[in-house]
């Protein structure tokens, strides 16, 4: 019989295959998922009375101011930290007025989920595409088909103070203008809600992606599209400057949209600034995997851990995503 060392490659030292068998998998793991790390997107709407599902997002609604705080509550129910609130108004016009109506959709929406709700967090989207009716994130020149930077920056200022009076935790702009968080955190001071975070779409491109979020916050465009002031899917380095610029204009937590698109920037992102760091899976991402999945070519709840541990892994410190609840109840069922 031939004599065969220790170190003889048939026999290898290292088996990393020791470190795969069920018990000792999950001691070592590098990563875990859990609830604390999902913010739960709501869509308010100010014109319906019944909830209503989204055609494009199946499984997803619209809520009504009267059963937003319901829906907040069984969120919280499930161990999800925090919900991120998007408005449809019942009024829309070219400058927005309604987005900074102290009595407007999401400021009521804050009050009713905080009469319900005990610890959960209200984050709320400051932007005004779902208020104009254009549909564009900002002031627009209508002759020269154009957004208008520096005025729309007083406007999402207003936005974000009636939103934090309101009783917002976080307020996360999400309009890409230059000097937004700058404009907001000024305004926030001047009002006194020097302690209100903001939560900047830093890193925001300009993607395919957010097809049915359009659809479910009545948010499509009348002109053009929005390729002027969200970021090009082909620049990397670009975004670093685009975080780097919302830092020091006092951003306190750094975010990047989509999420699984552009994985390499959010690990260059967190890798770069260790920042507080929030990842969108954004209305694109989950109609593929829920399509995928009813029509059996994938394991849906495999796939919506695969997806959110994807995230988490790449450097997401908050995923915000459809799948909050779902993956909520898949955790707490196998711990």
């Amino acid at each position: 019989m031939q004599n065969l060392k220790s170190d003889d490659t048939m026999f290898p030292k290292t088996r990393m295959r020791r470190l795969r068998q069920p018990g000792i998998r999950n001691l070592v793991g590098e990563t875990e998922l859990l609830a604390k790390d999902l913010i739960c997107p709501i869509f308010v709407d100010e014109n319906i009375e019944e909830p209503e599902e989204i055609e494009s997002m199946p499984d997803q609604y619209r809520f009504p101011l009267s059963m937003v705080a319901d829906e907040a509550k069984e969120i919280e129910d499930l161990g999800i930290p925090a919900v991120i609130l998007f408005g449809v108004p019942a009024t829309k016009d070219e400058d927005a007025t309604s987005a900074y109506d102290d009595d407007g959709v999401i400021q009521q929406a804050v009050r009713n989920i905080r009469s319900k709700t005990e610890d959960l967090l209200i984050v709320t989207d400051v932007c005004l595409c779902e208020y104009t009716t254009h549909g564009h994130c900002g002031i627009v020149d209508y002759a020269n088909e154009t957004v208008l930077n520096d005025p729309t920056l007083p406007v999402l200022g207003k936005v974000a103070v009636s939103h934090a009076r309101a009783g917002a935790d976080i307020v996360a702009p999400s309009g890409m203008m230059d000097g937004m968080v700058r404009a907001i955190r000024t305004a926030l001071d001047i009002d006194g809600f020097t302690n209100i975070p903001i939560m900047s779409y830093s890193a925001k491109y300009c993607s395919c992606f957010y097809g049915p979020f359009r659809d479910a916050a009545d948010s499509g465009f009348a002109f053009g599209d929005r390729s002027g002031y969200q970021m090009d899917p082909a620049n990397s380095d670009e975004a670093l400057r685009e975080l780097e610029l919302d830092i020091e204009e006092g951003a306190d937590i750094v975010m990047v949209k989509p999420a699984m698109p552009y994985l390499d920037i959010l690990y260059r992102v967190k890798s770069t600034y260790k920042m507080p760091t929030a990842a969108y899976q954004v209305s694109g991402e989950y109609a593929m995997i829920v399509a995928a999945g009813t029509r059996g070519w994938i394991d849906r709840d495999q796939a919506v851990y695969e997806s959110l541990l994807s995230i988490k892994r790449a450097g997401a410190d908050m995923i915000i995503t459809y799948f909050a609840k779902d993956a909520a109840r898949m955790l707490r069922e196998n711990p």
